[in-house]
């Protein structure tokens, strides 16, 4: 049987397990210190804007429609195709202020006016999303993730123990985070699709991180003379060509989305890719290494018990 790792291979994940902690640390930092001076590029979804739905000629595609709009200066563009592709209809969105929002339809039509003449395009439809109401949905979407990540906290600690728990949370915590570094360093726009994406990928990378915990569990119970250490170095080793087969069909799957998908799609499928490779890592290294650590915590908390005197 063809196996892409062999049995019996002991690769050593545990013993770097401080340089990976440390790396990963150093991201996280950076992350936050982008996050207050560079900041997210957020989307209309949760800035306030406009989304105005058009429908063109026959001979228009999505490139020409976005050329025309790109003419006439309007902020934070965005142009996707939608519905049967023989209608010709498009959605756009524009960031706007309150004083602005609602000459965003005027301007789309007087762009589109330049070119074509009356009748040959027609506006379908015109939706404002205020300011105000962009914050409030901005402020849900965070704590959507955050009410994910607590309910699997949950789940982990009943499912295992409160070892487990901390180390499943903290790798999402650090999944998402780095995510968002890397959206920051190349101001990709955040929106809705985005934040769906980073959901997904909350789900996606739990279940291959309770992997690794299930064969952690399996390997102290059938092992008990083994350290921790060795234990979890064993378990990561057992997973790992499940854990690499798993994220590459995932990755070359994503990544044909990535590249022919479209530009409606783009954004969504790059968060997955590099969230495939960030979760993959952090499922590795930095939820075992967590999980080594509370077990470490709890020996040296059952030693204070027990000898309060040296304690």
């Amino acid at each position: 049987m063809f196996q892409i790792i062999r049995s019996g291979t002991q690769i050593d994940f545990v013993g770097k397990r401080h340089l990976w902690v440390g790396i990963s640390i150093a991201m996280i930092a950076l992350t936050v210190v982008l996050f207050f001076t560079k900041g997210l590029n957020y989307g209309i979804d949760f800035t306030g804007g406009a989304e105005v739905q058009v429908r063109t000629p026959a001979d228009w595609d999505i490139s020409k429609v976005r050329s025309e709009l790109d003419k006439a200066g309007i902020k934070g563009l965005r142009v996707q195709e939608i519905g049967d592709p023989l209608a010709h209809e498009f959605l756009v969105k524009a960031q706007g202020d309150d004083t602005s929002l609602n000459q965003v339809s005027m301007q789309i039509e007087g762009a589109l006016a330049k070119t074509l003449k009356p009748g040959e395009f027609e506006i379908q439809r015109v939706d404002v999303v205020g300011p105000a109401a962009g914050s409030s949905l901005r402020m849900s979407g965070f704590l959507s993730m955050f009410y994910a990540l607590l309910c699997i906290l949950i789940y982990v600690t009943i499912r295992f123990d409160y070892r487990y728990a901390p180390g499943a949370v903290i790798a999402l915590f650090h999944d998402i985070v780095i995510t968002l570094g890397v959206f920051i360093i190349f101001q990709k726009q955040f929106d809705l699709q985005i934040l769906g994406a980073l959901l997904a990928l909350i789900g996606y990378s739990n279940n291959d991180t309770i992997i690794v915990f299930d064969r952690i569990r399996e390997t102290t119970q059938q092992h008990p003379e083994l350290t921790i250490e060795k234990a979890v170095n064993r378990a990561v080793n057992e997973t790992l060509g499940r854990t690499i087969l798993t994220s590459t069909t995932t990755f070359i799957s994503v990544f044909a989305l990535f590249l022919i998908g479209g530009k409606v799609i783009h954004d969504f499928a790059f968060t997955l890719l590099i969230g495939i490779v960030i979760g993959t890592y952090s499922s590795i290294f930095i939820a075992s290494s967590l999980m080594i650590f509370m077990t470490h915590y709890q020996e040296r908390r059952n030693k204070a018990l027990l000898n309060p005197q040296k304690a």
